[in-house]
This record gives C-alpha cells, sequence and structure tokens, in this order.
C-alpha cells in the first residue's frame, strides 16, 4: 500500500480544512472577490493510528501560516492553525476559602468568633488562566479513503481569528473538501486544570473576528502529507502523525 498517496485523503482533512485553496497552480488573489492564501506547514496526530483497515479515528492537527497574500488591503501576513487541541484562556475563576478569625469577627466583620472554625467561608472572584478544549474532530476509514469533520482555528498575527467548519470525502490521492466560515468555536473546560477550590466558567467562546474573511465565506483544500517516520507505513505501523504542507486560503470565488 502506497502510505503517501493514501495520506493525502487524511492530510486534507486534517489541516486543509482550515481555508480554501483555490486549486493547483491557481492564485485566490485572481479567484475571489475578497481573501487571501497562505504557506501551511504543520503536524497532525491520529487516535487510533490509520491502517489498511477502516475504522473510526479522532485527530488534532496545528500549524503554522506564512508568506500570506491577499486581495484585501490589510489582510494579515502570517498566523497559527489549530484543530482539536487545548487552548490557555484567561476567565475569571469563582474560589472559596477558609474563614478565618480575627480580633474576634469573622471575615464578614459581622459574625463573631473565637475561633476560625467558627466562620463561614469566603467566597471571591479572582483571573487566572486554565485550559479549554477545541471541539476534536473525528473520522471514519483508512489509509486507502476517509471521510472526516471538525472545525478549524486560525488566530492570525495580528490577534484576530478565522473558524471553519468543514467535512471532507477522500480516496486515495484524491480528496473533496467543502467548509464554511462560521461565526465561532465553542471550546470545553478541561476540569482538571482548574485550580483547587475554584469553579471555571464551563465554555469559552472564539469568535471569527477577522475582518478580511467573513462569516459564509467558502472553503476547499487539498494538501500534500507525509508520516513523520517511515516505519509508519500503514501496514505494519499504523500512522499516527504525519506532516502537512501546502498552499491554504479563504474566499469568495467570482
Amino acid at each position: 500500500m502506497d502510505v503517501r498517496r493514501s495520506g493525502i485523503v487524511v492530510c486534507a482533512a486534517l489541516s486543509a480544512a482550515v481555508l480554501w485553496v483555490a486549486g493547483p497552480g491557481a492564485s485566490l488573489a485572481g479567484a475571489a472577490t475578497g481573501g487571501g492564501e497562505c504557506q501551511l506547514q504543520g503536524v497532525a496526530n491520529l487516535s487510533p493510528p490509520l491502517s489498511s483497515n477502516s475504522g473510526s479515528f479522532a485527530y488534532n492537527f496545528t500549524g503554522t501560516l506564512s508568506s500570506c497574500q491577499s486581495n484585501v488591503a490589510g489582510a494579515p501576513t502570517t498566523g497559527n492553525v489549530s484543530a482539536g487541541i487545548q487552548l490557555p484562556e484567561t476567565v475569571t475563576l469563582t474560589c472559596t476559602r477558609p474563614g478565618t478569625c480575627t480580633s474576634g469577627f469573622c471575615d464578614d466583620r459581622t459574625t463573631a468568633c473565637t475561633t476560625s472554625s467558627q466562620c463561614p467561608a469566603v467566597v471571591f472572584t479572582t483571573t487566572g488562566t486554565v485550559q479549554y478544549q477545541e471541539p476534536i474532530p473525528q473520522g471514519s476509514g483508512s489509509c486507502g479513503n476517509s471521510t472526516t469533520t471538525g472545525e478549524s482555528l486560525a488566530t492570525w498575527g495580528d490577534g484576530l481569528h478565522t473558524v471553519v467548519s468543514y467535512n471532507t470525502t477522500g480516496a486515495l490521492a484524491a480528496v473533496q473538501l467543502q467548509g464554511t466560515v462560521v461565526a465561532s468555536m465553542t471550546l470545553a473546560l478541561v476540569a482538571s486544570s482548574v485550580p483547587a477550590s475554584c469553579t471555571a466558567p464551563a465554555s469559552f467562546t472564539i469568535a471569527s473576528d477577522e475582518p478580511t474573511f467573513a462569516v459564509g465565506q467558502q472553503s476547499l483544500a487539498a494538501l500534500t502529507f507525509s508520516p513523520t517516520t517511515q516505519d509508519q507505513n500503514c501496514v505494519t505501523m499504523g500512522v499516527s502523525s504525519a506532516n502537512i504542507s501546502g498552499t491554504v486560503g479563504i474566499g469568495s470565488a467570482q
């Protein structure tokens, strides 16, 4: 089995899902009323590894976007892209601590006390950084063919974001990816990242706020895929990690 050929099916599912490629040899700047194209370099991690047998799998992806070009003035030129990973976010935490008795009164300065054990717990708020989980993309198939669905997040050099909801269908070296820029991505709290005796918001929302890439614009993609090690040949060893590179973009077709 040719793992490099079959892997292209998955690579587009993993990372090209981020944005729109105009097509082999095409320039998005000339093919769209608004948008841009970038060079993508990244790594995808699959669990369980892809093999010659069909089955369900999940994956995450991280990469960089560089050398971006656009027909829109002020468009970002660099960025990072991810899907299915945990992100640190600073939020308001609600915490409790044991009450204390000082000079005969608890912290509320109303409740009389002789020992701190007589005082109610103190509730307070503070800011802290905790982890939130991006939606984890899901797929079904093998090294020979696969379908996937997911959401990807591009964080541009200007600090703004673009979220794409996508699905893919592929076979061997060909893949069809279709996606749409959506208004936001909702991340779920990773409970283990919250400090003891504190609570954090159950979710965190990241909006698509990069004006160059408007909500509703369409996405398509095709990239190249190669296992990070040669022994991941899809027969004696499944593909659990792969390098992904190519040209990606987003825009509105004329």
